[in-house]
């Protein structure tokens, strides 16, 4: 049996005075691990370094290009707003311009300015009608597209008298 002194117990002790708690903690665990284990990790870190930094220089370049197209958006912008602005101006212009025409001419020539005022009401009018048989035609042509019979109002007169399918009009062959 060997002895334990408290020299020999203080000369173990010495080797580890020049670490501290941590460090002698560390040595020990690095005595259980693996070393083969350890380096394939540091290899696989490696690999997802170079992955990453790649992967970081792709994107400085599409963060590089991006900043460059939106600069040259913003300019185009910017002069089709200013576009947009003079042209709003100009229009101002030339609405007051015309309202002050009309404004002068009524008060000059009140009779013939009265008579154009009620021609345009019944141009008007007559864009409306036109408008709403043109409605009635793009109805009818997609209902004969579906195969369908067309749509018809209940002003429209019907020429199935003789008991005869064939004979459906058209809204093109009613007008005079």
């Amino acid at each position: 049996m060997t002895e334990t002194t408290p020299e020999s117990e203080l000369g173990s002790i010495e080797c580890f005075q020049n670490y501290t708690a941590p460090e002698v903690f560390i040595q020990g665990l690095a005595g259980l691990v693996n070393q083969q284990d350890v380096e394939s990790m540091i290899r696989a870190q490696k690999q997802m370094l170079q992955r990453f930094e790649k992967t970081n220089e792709m994107l400085i370049n599409c963060n590089a290009l991006s900043a460059g197209r939106l600069q040259s958006a913003q300019a185009e912008f910017k002069k089709h707003s200013q576009l947009l602005i003079e042209m709003k101006k100009d229009l101002d212009n030339i609405f007051k311009r015309t309202r002050a025409l009309k404004t002068k001419l009524s008060a000059q020539y009140p009779q013939a300015f009265q008579e154009c005022a009620n021609k345009m009401a019944l141009v008007e009018e007559d864009d409306e009608d036109t408008k709403e048989a043109t409605a009635i035609d793009k109805d009818a042509k997609k209902a004969v597209e579906k195969d369908k019979p067309p749509k018809r109002n209940s002003s429209s007169t019907d020429s199935d008298d003789n008991g005869s399918d064939n004979n459906v009009s058209s809204p093109e062959s009613d007008s005079p």
